[in-house]
């Protein structure tokens, strides 16, 4: 008889909810009952599900019991959802998985919520998904914000032929190796790069003393500046071909050389979300479902300090790509042109005209996990892919979208599935189609993981106009095995 090996999927599907409650009954049957039939391990725990109480003090199966009966307690004292969402739109449907749309559609019922949006590129992340847009009243929600706070955009254009790239490819690559450093935990304080730290006036903010938790903080961010992470974060070399003759950045139509990078605000943001996320979910605890959209009061203690610690992890990260650009703009003995720059995962206080209120403008804390700022005649940048064009784009401030549009192509494989589909030989022959150097990056980021760009730029033509692109040639990502990521950081939730 083979042994018994239940899945997180049987027991969901005989309606065991999400969450801890899982994982301890796969390792109770298998471990316990792993000469059972699996219908008979199944019944059993029906029986639990049915009553938990009649279970509580069973010697095997009491562990599960007591699981089911705290969540049941915990929801019990939670601050329940409203019964009807917010109204929100939706832009490229067809694009986004169920995941997201369910996401979104708890996220909609928070009290708090006043407008809500899901940009075309999104996908399932923890919390509020990847790609969504929702504005609260006088509340901050920190995993609506999302891990790597701040993470954003930066591009330099340079007056350099195009054609440059490929005649000195080893010189652009040296540089760009020289002068970026990527992977999780890594710093200018040990090992090669040792005594490369860079100062910056961002490092002596007030905030690093006035907030307590801030304090330990502040080396490592001295240490980890003008650096990037794992994941999807890149420095690449690539083409700009400028198509808008009235943009406002003064660049003439034409092609150039351009610099473009995606990171955010290293451990210092991650750690700052991670520790006000377990504040506000002991504020102001919440159902199962929706228990990563715990949010704190703006005029609270907590929220303050939140809101400051957000503000300042967006600033180092800017920071971070500003020495990046600096740094290697030297190395090559060029000056941009111009550089645009725009942030996602992160809050902003806005006016917003509420059709509920009469159509008078409130202020509400929007924020945009994963989506790019879209206000009238703002700029920004949304990438595709390693091989994918990137689109430089003006936002025409949609109210529907609530001034916002996708910050990316987005994924359509998780990590997972992408190592389990796609091979080296795929990434390498897509890489050779495109001429794209590739320098570290996984199987986990390869173009095939990614939707579409020009789909996605298809579907949200009301939200943005296009004032040029960006074709990578040389692209630099982390080496480091994926799997390791995974294992640090929830995947999928970085962008």
């Amino acid at each position: 008889m083979n042994k018994l090996n239940l899945t997180g999927k049987q027991i969901r599907a005989i309606g065991y909810p999400e969450g801890p409650v899982i994982s301890i009954s796969m390792k109770v049957m298998n471990t316990n009952y792993k000469f059972t039939l699996v219908q008979d391990a199944l019944q059993i725990l029906k029986d639990v599900l049915a009553t938990p109480m009649e279970f509580a003090t069973h010697e095997i199966l009491g562990k599960i019991a007591k699981e089911m009966i705290n969540k049941a307690e915990a929801n019990s004292i939670a601050i329940p959802l409203n019964e009807k969402g917010i109204e929100y739109a939706v832009f490229g449907a067809k694009h986004i998985e169920d995941g997201a749309l369910k996401q979104m559609e708890i996220a909609s019922r928070l009290p708090v919520a006043v407008a809500g949006a899901l940009m075309p590129d999104a996908h399932q992340g923890y919390g509020l998904p990847i790609g969504g847009v929702l504005a609260t009243n006088n509340a901050i929600i920190p995993y609506a914000v999302g891990v790597d706070i701040g993470c954003r955009m930066c591009l330099s254009i340079f007056n350099i032929e195009p054609s440059e790239l490929k005649k000195r490819e080893a010189y652009f690559q040296r540089e760009l190796i020289a002068h970026t450093l990527f992977g999780t935990g890594r710093d200018f304080n040990s090992g090669e790069h040792k005594n490369g730290k860079t100062a910056h006036e961002v490092i002596d903010r007030k905030e690093f003393e006035e907030i307590s938790f801030l304090r330990n903080l502040q080396n490592k961010a001295a240490n980890q500046l003008g650096s990037s992470g794992s994941g999807n974060h890149f420095v690449e070399f690539g083409e700009v071909k400028i198509t808008d003759v009235n943009n406002s950045f003064n660049v003439p139509v034409g092609k150039y050389v351009g610099l473009l990078s995606h990171s955010g605000s290293r451990g210092l943001g991650a750690m700052i979300a991670d520790n006000y996320t377990k504040i506000a979910m002991e504020k102001t605890p919440l159902p199962s479902e929706a228990k990563h959209l715990a949010w704190l009061d703006l005029d609270t203690e907590e929220g303050l300090e939140y809101w400051l610690a957000m503000n300042l992890a967006g600033d180092y990260a800017s920071a971070c790509h500003h020495t990046i650009h600096a740094k290697i703009a030297k190395a090559i003995n060029e000056t941009p042109m111009a550089m645009i720059e725009n942030h996602h995962n992160f809050a902003w206080k806005e006016m917003y005209v509420d059709p509920a209120s009469g159509g008078n403008a409130i202020e509400v804390i929007v924020h945009r996990k994963g989506a790019t700022p879209a206000g009238k005649n703002v700029l920004g940048i949304i990438p595709g892919s390693m091989t994918a064009p990137g689109f430089i784009v003006k936002g025409k401030g949609e109210t529907t979208s609530i001034n916002s549009a996708s910050h990316g192509a987005g994924r359509k494989m998780s990590r997972t599935k992408a190592l389990g589909n796609i091979t080296h030989e795929i990434l390498q022959k897509e890489l050779a189609t495109h001429g794209v150097k590739l320098i570290g990056g996984g199987l986990d980021e390869a173009p095939h993981a990614y939707k579409d760009i020009e789909e996605v730029m298809k579907s949200q033509t009301q939200l943005v106009d296009v004032l040029g692109k960006f074709y990578p040639k040389i692209v630099q990502m982390d080496g480091s095995d994926p799997r390791k990521f995974r294992k640090r950081k929830k995947a999928n939730d970085s962008e």
